[in-house]
């Protein structure tokens, strides 16, 4: 299957526009041109997998560290050798992928959007180098570069149906930084309230994003945690009662001024992992999750080369394979109500089905 993920210069951050999914990473077959030149043929000893972090680190309980999951898993189940570099700033990029060049490594995996241009230039000066970047493609389509990416939308819109439900009149939402791979996130939340409120007869509101716009409350990174707080606090001045920050590590400014708040007064849905396992001391200020599976996504990745199978065909993760899901609701399963869950399966399969087409000029 041609690969159709197209990426611009970072600045211009409307685009990623898919025209189809792919299959999962281990299910693909080989393509005309995508083939892998060097296959180990299962020996995994002459395989080593490669991360580079985006900013905030692998312990950053957000999607770099669910990455690095993915790989500590391949070492584990596959016997691959792994390296890690990490990234403080945009300027760490290009160094810690020529170091992993240098290296030796077999396959490299990025994390990250904004990695996109750096990461397509090594992939085409690299031919014989495997490379795979989450949550973005490559814009000269390599033979040797795999898109990883996800439609968080779907799982996004389960979560402001959910939030809708459980607010007794509007729900929050901020990004770290407004790129497509943030917006995604808050596109499917704010449809899934309208959704809520076309079911239900309310009028539950939003404040921090604006689908039409696309536009709203960004902190400007994915490092500052006081002021993903101070929007937070900003919220729920406003009378917002729920909150999905999509900022990765600064996303614990929202569980912190939930805190503040004082329990069951205002909910957080956390993104990327499920933040019931990540944030245990925030535990019961957690709702939700928007789950993407980028693990599995990396760990399939990293099989695919030692197997000898890996295809420049990109992987987009949704609610019908699992790449994406809404997490369980944990603490918050007794206070949610059976009548809003079950409308909540209801959606999600209807999604499934394509009964409710989940839409935004953000989405895989």
């Amino acid at each position: 299957m041609k690969k159709t993920i197209k990426v611009t210069a970072l600045a211009a951050a409307a685009a990623l526009m898919l025209g189809a999914c792919g299959s999962a990473p281990e299910e693909a077959a080989p393509t005309s041109g995508a083939e892998d030149s060097a296959k180990p043929g299962g020996d995994a000893s002459a395989v080593k997998a490669c991360m580079v972090s985006d900013e905030g680190g692998f312990d950053d309980k957000s999607f770099n560290q669910s990455g690095f999951e993915g790989l500590q898993r391949a070492e584990k189940e596959l016997g691959v050798e792994i390296k890690t570099a990490e990234s403080n700033s945009d300027a760490d990029y290009d160094p810690n992928l020529n170091a992993m060049i240098q290296d030796g490594c077999t396959i490299i995996i990025g994390v990250g959007f904004k990695m996109a241009d750096q990461i397509d230039q090594k992939a085409q000066e690299n031919p014989d180098v495997k490379f795979a970047l989450v949550d973005s493609g490559f814009a000269s389509e390599p033979a040797n570069g795999k898109a990883l990416v996800f439609n968080t939308a779907e799982a996004s819109y389960l979560a402001g149906y959910v939030s809708a439900g459980m607010s007794k009149g509007k729900i929050g939402t901020f990004v770290g930084m407004n790129i497509p791979t943030t917006a995604i996130f808050s596109d499917g939340f704010e449809d899934g309230m309208k959704k809520y409120n076309e079911d239900n007869g309310t009028n539950i509101e939003l404040v921090g994003w604006d689908k039409a716009a696309q536009d709203g409350m960004a902190t400007g990174d994915f490092s500052d945690v006081g002021k993903g707080q101070t929007f937070s606090k900003q919220q729920i001045e406003q009378g917002v009662d729920v909150i999905m920050p999509v900022a990765g590590p600064v996303g614990a400014g929202a569980l912190a001024a939930a805190k503040d708040a004082g329990e069951g007064n205002v909910a957080i849905v956390w993104v990327d992992a499920d933040g019931y396992e990540t944030q245990p001391e925030y535990k019961e200020y957690i709702l939700t999750s928007v789950v993407k599976e980028i693990g599995a996504a990396v760990f399939d990745s990293i099989k695919s080369v030692v197997d000898g199978n890996f295809t420049s065909d990109p992987y987009v993760g949704n609610l019908e394979n699992g790449g994406v899901s809404l997490a369980p609701f944990h603490d918050f399963d007794s206070k949610v109500p059976q009548e809003l869950k079950d409308a909540v399966n209801k959606v999600r399969e209807q999604i499934i089905s394509g009964d409710i087409k989940v839409e935004t000029v953000n989405q895989p």
